[in-house]
This record gives structure tokens, C-alpha cells and sequence, in this order.
């Protein structure tokens, strides 16, 4: 069944037109629908599927605003096979152009709460702020050596995004990692090199010591600063 979803969904994204919320009008009642046969049975439960499964996909939806009447007119049309008011090539076209005008949007938003977020953050008593942009907190100053960049080192700790939600956590899975310090971010390569062993640092981010421009996977989005809280336990 899974297929069918996957592709059902496709021919719905690729046949929408219109992406904005509509004045409601009055719909005559249609008489409840019966299901009389196997035939009538498969055809409800393959929609149930498939609307179940887009419902969820939609909540992804950049901008979040479509017109429920108007995407299942558009889907009814093409499923049939008949002439769509838009083509399928114009269809994604409209879709590649509103997409990358709500990223961009987004992306902006990004950037620019980033910097508002830093430039407030190293006015906050005990935040210390870098040359190359890092700030970081002392939580806890521990007496152990401090790593080098060469180093392997084994740590505890939890990322969030500037809005709060944890993106991250090696206490959630229950053990810390370990990992060379020149092999990840720059912003933790740089904080760091600054803990001596034992101690549990804040570490505030900005994009360009975090993933950049790109951002990483669905949790962390293009632009974003990065909060971590690192606990130094070791020195491999």
C-alpha cells in the first residue's frame, strides 16, 4: 500500500494550483456516501490512506496555507485524466517558484533572529564572546587538562535551537561520545580546546561555526545558531 500512497501524493503536490486560504461557501449536503461492494471498499480505504498519510506530509508544508476544496478538485481532475486548469509541468514550476520564495523567507528570518540573538546574548553577565563570533558560558569549571585540536575526546551533551527545542542529546540515549575535536563543527573544535576535563560549558554558536548556509538534516535549518551544553568527561 505504501506505493500507491507515494504515489498518489506526488500527483496531488504536482497538480496543486492554488496555495491560499479561501472564503468558505455554502455546499449543498450530499447524501452519505454507502459502501455496497468490495469495490466501493478498496476505493474508500485507498483514500482514507492516502489522505491520512498527505494530511500528515502537509504539516511539513512550508507557509502551511492551501485550500483543502481546491487541492481535491485539482486531484479529482487529474486522476481522471482530464485537461487540469494547470499542466504538470506548469504545476511544478508554480510549486519550484512558491517553495523557494517561502525558504528564502525563512532563511532571512534565520539569519537575521541569529544575530539579534548573539548581539543580546554577550551583554549577559559571565557570556564571553569570542573574536571568531563563539560565546560560551562556564556551568561548571572543572581541573583537569584542557584538549588539544588532534585530541579525541568524550563528551555529554544536548543541542537546541534558538526557539528551545532540543534538536540533540547524548544523555537521551543514555552515553556520551567520543570523536576526534578537528572532525566536527568548528564552534565545538574552538569551545572545547577551552575546557579543561570535568567541566560543563554553554556554547552559543553562529551559523558560521555551526552548518552554515546549508543546515543539517530536517532538524537544523539553514542560518541557524546553535545552543549547546557540552560536559568535558575525558581525553581519549
Amino acid at each position: 500500500m505504501k506505493y500507491i500512497v507515494v504515489a498518489l501524493s506526488v500527483l496531488v503536490l504536482s497538480s496543486c494550483a492554488i496555495f491560499a486560504p479561501k472564503n468558505k461557501t455554502k455546499v449543498e449536503q450530499k447524501p452519505a456516501l454507502v459502501l455496497t461492494n468490495t469495490i466501493d471498499s478498496v476505493s474508500y480505504a485507498i483514500g482514507v490512506n492516502v489522505g491520512t498519510a498527505f494530511k500528515q506530509q502537509m504539516l511539513q508544508f512550508p507557509g502551511g496555507d492551501y485550500d483543502v476544496t481546491i487541492l481535491a478538485e485539482a486531484f479529482s481532475v487529474a486522476l481522471k485524466g482530464d485537461t487540469t486548469l494547470l499542466s504538470y509541468d506548469q504545476a511544478n514550476a508554480f510549486l519550484d517558484a512558491y517553495l523557494s520564495k517561502i525558504q528564502e523567507a525563512e532563511t532571512q528570518k534565520s539569519k537575521s533572529e541569529g544575530e539579534t540573538f548573539l548581539a543580546e546574548n554577550k551583554k549577559r553577565e559571565g557570556v564571553v564572546t569570542l573574536p571568531s563570533g563563539l560565546q560560551y558560558q562556564i556551568v561548571k569549571q572543572g581541573d583537569g587538562p584542557k584538549p588539544k585540536e588532534t585530541d579525541k575526546v568524550k563528551v555529554h551533551y544536548e543541542g537546541f535551537l534558538l526557539n528551545g527545542k532540543k534538536f540533540d542529546s547524548s544523555l537521551d540515549r543514555g552515553e556520551p561520545i567520543s570523536f576526534p575535536l578537528n572532525q566536527v563543527i568548528q564552534g565545538w573544535t574552538e569551545g572545547l580546546q577551552l575546557m579543561p576535563v570535568g567541566s560543563k560549558y554553554t556554547l552559543y554558536i553562529p551559523y558560521q561555526l555551526a552548518y552554515g548556509e546549508q543546515g543539517a538534516g530536517q532538524f537544523i535549518p539553514p542560518f541557524a545558531t546553535l545552543i549547546f551544553e557540552v560536559e568535558l568527561l575525558g581525553i581519549e
